[in-house]
């Protein structure tokens, strides 16, 4: 038999593939430049998009038909080269069933790109069950019925389902891709359509050229203009590098985009030179002027964001100086109320103190109410003072090693009264005998004071429990409350600038969001960390700050 076969190879002339693919059996330069154009830009696009978000499905299943693609056009060139019976009829088994499956991941890929999400199961056993009769009947007659030896046309002999069926589920996927476009297109809004028909109008064409190649070459027998087919991926990978930049469906870099609208322009520069090639200066001169046009979208869109790069640096400055204008404004003002609050305060203590005269009771409760609420302004304008300032990098920390621990101690002592007071019972978790860190004794206790106070202000009743211990090279302080505790959405605004609570004014009308911010700040300043815990609404909180040990 191996005689026989050898026999119609000299008969024929066939050559000898080398390596699969090299043989003088591809008649043409244009094949082998078209075929290797197609695949390695295949292969380009999709490693390009899957290493730029293989975790993102639409990444995933863009990949996967260029993949497949590439397979595709390799195959389809060992076709050309190889005078082995056995192995065209294998290979060209194989693309028999690549070909409808990237149909129906196009139709997959068009899904998930308009609806953001993935498809139903249900929805993928429709679009992959139209596949089951190429994958069971593939090895039957049905498929490939056999390999005539006597011509000298190497092409098997195609039974049904290489005839018929491929070609209409390949016309059923087209249309499914259509109907589902134009049907999102007409429900979609405004600022979403164009997306829909760049992605649609890019996948389409790539089908159409993808079956182009073998309708040209059946009706017109002229192979080497059937070629045009395998131009399909310049124009697919330009409509994907305008997609990626001009409406960032994927996860992918500018250059990228550049790299591969620069590659596309040589590659097609350089088929024009090479004048040994039948038909190759048109076809090379319709996918540059295509790649010309998209390369104008792509620079238009390019244009467009560095304008508006431009505008928000213009804005950024603006911004600039209207922070400066704010922040004198701030200054401004907190002097002057604080100032406000110090005069009146001195005239409540004037009261309190008898300088001008004996006073009632009554007036002394007044005055003690107006001594209290001045205390609490100045207060507040040091915080909002301090919290600029901080942000600024005015405040210098004079960082010495200092027990924490005697920190702690002296400002527990100090809110020991007003804590009692509050009818709260006051419990101290204090597992060590010193803790030595690196920090500024005087910020250091305005961070154990803030965390006290603020248990003491939303806790009306139960306990309040201060702990500190030594964990390895690092330092814990924390305060637990029975509290009112802290939603989950409360709590991603806690240690942010003005960030409170969305009930808390209710319980402490001079909440300002600051306290716990201050904390923040001081804390990262001496590389520490601070959290906040809490089970629920009515389940009180615990306030953490991390400090590291010496």
């Amino acid at each position: 038999m191996e005689t026989t076969i050898q026999a119609f190879i000299d008969i024929c002339q066939w050559d000898t593939a080398r390596f699969l693919i090299f043989s003088d059996n591809v008649f043409g330069t244009l094949i082998y430049y078209s075929h290797f154009l197609a695949l390695i830009l295949s292969l380009v696009v999709g490693m390009f998009v899957f290493f730029n978000g293989r975790k993102i499905l639409i990444n995933r299943l863009l990949s996967l038909i260029m993949i497949l693609f590439s397979l595709w056009v390799f195959f389809d060139l060992i076709l050309w080269a190889n005078e082995k019976d056995y192995f065209i009829m294998f290979f060209w088994s194989v693309m028999l069933i690549i070909e409808p499956l990237i149909y129906a991941l196009c139709v997959y890929f068009i899904d998930v790109f308009i609806e953001k999400k993935d498809i139903s199961l249900r929805k993928k056993v429709g679009i992959f069950s139209l596949l089951l009769p190429v994958i069971i009947l593939l090895p039957t007659k049905f498929a490939l019925v056999d390999f005539y030896l006597g011509n000298c046309y190497r092409e098997p002999t195609e039974g049904p389902i290489a005839t018929y069926y491929v070609y209409l589920i390949e016309i059923i996927y087209s249309l499914w891709i259509l109907f589902f476009a134009v049907k999102k297109y007409l429900k979609s809004s405004p600022e979403t359509r164009r997306p829909i028909i760049f992605i649609t109008l890019g996948v389409v064409l790539f089908l159409l050229s993808f079956v182009s190649g073998n309708m040209i070459g059946s009706v017109t027998d002229n192979w080497t203009l059937a070629q045009v087919g395998l131009f399909s991926m310049p124009i697919f990978a330009a409509f994907l590098a305008y997609m990626i930049v001009k409406f960032k469906t994927f996860n992918a870099k500018m250059f990228g985009a550049q790299a591969l609208v620069f590659a596309l322009g040589f590659s097609v520069l350089g088929i024009i030179f090479i004048r040994t090639i039948d038909n190759v200066r048109t076809i090379a001169s319709a996918t540059l002027l295509l790649i010309i046009v998209v390369g104008y979208l792509l620079i238009r869109s390019v244009k467009k964001e560095i304008e508006q790069k431009e505008k928000l640096q213009k804005l950024d400055i603006e911004l600039e100086a209207l922070l400066k204008q704010r922040e004198s404004l701030t200054h401004l003002i907190t002097h002057k109320v604080k100032g406000s609050f110090t005069h009146s305060k001195y005239i409540f203590s004037g009261i309190l103190d008898g300088s001008f005269g004996a006073i009632s009771p009554e007036l002394k409760k007044i005055a003690e109410k107006g001594l209290e609420s001045d205390n609490t302004g100045i207060n507040t304008v040091d915080l909002v003072l301090n919290v600029a300032n901080m942000q600024k990098g005015v405040i210098k920390y004079d960082m010495k090693k200092v027990d924490f621990r005697d920190i702690v101690l002296k400002t527990l002592s100090e809110k020991k009264v007003t804590i009692e007071n509050k009818g709260l019972k006051l419990e101290q978790e204090i597992k060590t005998d010193e803790c030595f860190t690196l920090g500024d004794t005087f910020w250091l206790k305005e961070v154990v004071s803030n965390l006290i106070e603020n248990s003491m202000k939303y806790t009306s009743m139960g306990k309040i429990i201060i702990g500190l211990e030594r964990q390895e090279n690092k330092i814990l302080f924390y305060v637990k409350d029975t509290g009112m505790g802290i939603t989950r959405e409360d709590k991603q605004h806690l240690f942010t600038e003005g960030g409170r609570g969305k009930d808390s004014v209710k319980i402490n009308v001079d909440s300002t969001g600051y306290g716990l911010y201050t904390v923040k700040l001081v804390v990262e300043a001496h590389r520490g960390k601070v959290w906040a815990e809490s089970d629920g609404v009515g389940k009180g909180s615990a306030f953490f700050a991390e400090l590291n040990a010496i």
